[in-house]
């Protein structure tokens, strides 16, 4: 069975990180002490010191590794996501690492080493950050090598996982579809189960072979490795009872929800005293923390762009004084978190127009309104650098949903489902619907899509890769216009 099976590769898992965290630790070690690359070994403890410490380190980072949860299959669970495992592990077993240098006393290693009177301030910090840098690189390189071979392995029909779907739905298709376009999981649907759907009809290959009270007979008598619960929305009434059979087969079970149309991919759970509670979308900034970190980051940013493209802005005044009449600053009302209306402000690069003229539409491309220097400002997103105003006063964040005016946000808010959470968040001078080309006049659609994701997944270093992406691509953009 599969389960023996990861039950012996987690086993081998374990000895291969031991052994990559030994070999990082002794190549840190030769490249601080032996080498001369880096360093000398004037002054060095003696060599038994730093491998008696491995007797620790390596315990250690194994189990961190268990903690920060390496050890689960890697069937699924991508590449990004171990390597950002493997560094949160690496990076607390750092911090452990030098707070046990730190806290430790001397008398320590004195009574280790019995006639050798060193102190635990000689143990090199500097060779302790080389075989962090080392043990991350190595781990992860050592973890893809692995994944690569396994992957290898289950496309030649090796190690396959075997799975029965109960329910013929959008579900147990969506799940199909994914199988087969990831041949690399190894999982072999077996077939479905469905009281409704004709036995033998068939999905991709994969054939309704029969009733759902079938599980009786299929169950004792296959050796199969997961059930899928796969039912449609109108079926759910049938699930206490196929859990229970599936339970008491001691087949591993799990539920595939009928209602990710409704439901987003991330939605978290609350126990009300033993009652569990699906709230329906998780927003991340609704964190307090969360909020204050981002808030942080904001007004440091802000702060810190005003100043850096403060020349520019002067420079740009100037230009669009000498070319036109009007203000230098346009403030045109936006909706921002929890729907509020606010003067959002720009680089005014059309010519001055009447309220009423200026709220008819989009601008569109070689609109007549814009100005000559209008053209150079809108194109290379000049026109936005007032907007650190604005998240320096609160109004917006760096990063986050562009905010609309409130006829466009009238007119979409019945048009697109789900248009309104964007709401949910302070909108962004850029967000991650922008640094992927949808901008300007583009589809809304896709990017509400990216906006919901970015609402629902934020992290500190996704606001920092959407900055990143927007220095090198979102300030020159071909839908800017």
């Amino acid at each position: 069975m599969i389960k023996d099976n990861q039950q012996h590769f987690n086993r081998l898992h374990v000895v291969i990180d031991a052994m990559v965290t030994v070999a990082a630790y002794l190549l840190a070690w030769w490249l601080k002490f032996k080498s001369g690359i880096l360093s000398t070994s004037e002054g060095a403890l003696p060599a038994e010191v730093y491998t008696g410490a491995l007797i620790v380190i390596i315990p250690v980072f194994v189990l961190l590794y268990y903690a920060f949860n390496l050890y689960a299959p890697k069937r699924v669970q991508g590449r990004r996501l171990e390597a950002w495992n493997v560094f949160k592990a690496n990076t607390v077993g750092l911090v452990i690492i030098f707070s046990v240098l730190f806290l430790l006393d001397s008398t320590v290693i004195r009574y280790a080493l019995r006639e050798v009177p060193v102190e635990m301030g000689d143990f090199s910090r500097e060779m302790i950050l080389y075989f962090y840098v080392l043990n991350v690189f190595l781990d992860v390189l050592v973890r893809n090598i692995i994944r690569r071979i396994l992957r290898n392995i289950r496309k030649k029909g090796y190690n396959l996982k075997h799975i029965l779907l109960v329910g013929y739905s959008r579900a147990a298709e969506e799940y199909i579809d994914r199988i087969r376009q990831n041949p690399q999981w190894g999982y072999n649907v077996r077939g479905i189960l469905d009281d409704n759907i004709e036995r033998g009809t068939m999905y991709r290959g994969i054939k309704v072979i029969g009733r759902i009270d079938n599980l009786f007979v299929i169950l004792p008598d296959n050796h199969l490795d997961e059930i899928a619960i796969t039912l449609g929305l109108e079926e759910y009434y049938k699930l206490e009872h196929i859990v229970a059979l599936c339970e008491k087969s001691g087949v591993h079970t799990k539920f595939i929800p009928d209602y990710n149309h409704i439901i987003p991919t991330k939605p978290y759970t609350e126990d009300l005293l033993g009652l569990p509670v699906i709230n329906i979308r998780y927003v991340p900034l609704t964190n307090t923390f969360n909020a204050f970190v981002k808030r942080g980051m904001d007004i440091v940013g802000s702060l810190v762009c005003i100043i850096v493209f403060l020349p520019l802005m002067l420079l740009t005044a100037l230009l669009i004084k000498a070319t036109s009449k009007g203000p230098l600053i346009f403030a045109q009302e936006r909706v921002g978190r929890h729907n509020r209306p606010f003067k959002m402000y720009k680089f005014r690069s059309m010519q001055v127009q009447e309220e009423k003229q200026e709220q008819k539409g989009w601008t569109v491309q070689n609109d007549p309104r814009i100005t000559g220097i209008g053209k150079l400002i809108r194109r290379t997103s000049i026109d936005e650098l007032p907007q650190l105003f604005n998240v320096l006063k609160g109004d917006m964040s760096l990063i986050g949903p562009r905010p609309e005016r409130p006829q466009f946000v009238e007119k979409f808010r019945e048009e697109i489902p789900r248009y309104m959470i964007k709401h949910q968040v302070r909108p962004g001078m850029t967000g991650w619907a922008q640094v992927n080309g949808y901008r300007g006049d583009t589809s809304i659609k896709k990017r509400i899509e990216h906006d919901l994701y970015y609402i629902e997944n934020w992290t500190v270093g996704l606001d920092i890769k959407i900055l990143f992406l927007t220095a090198f691509k979102g300030f020159i953009n071909k839908n800017a216009y």
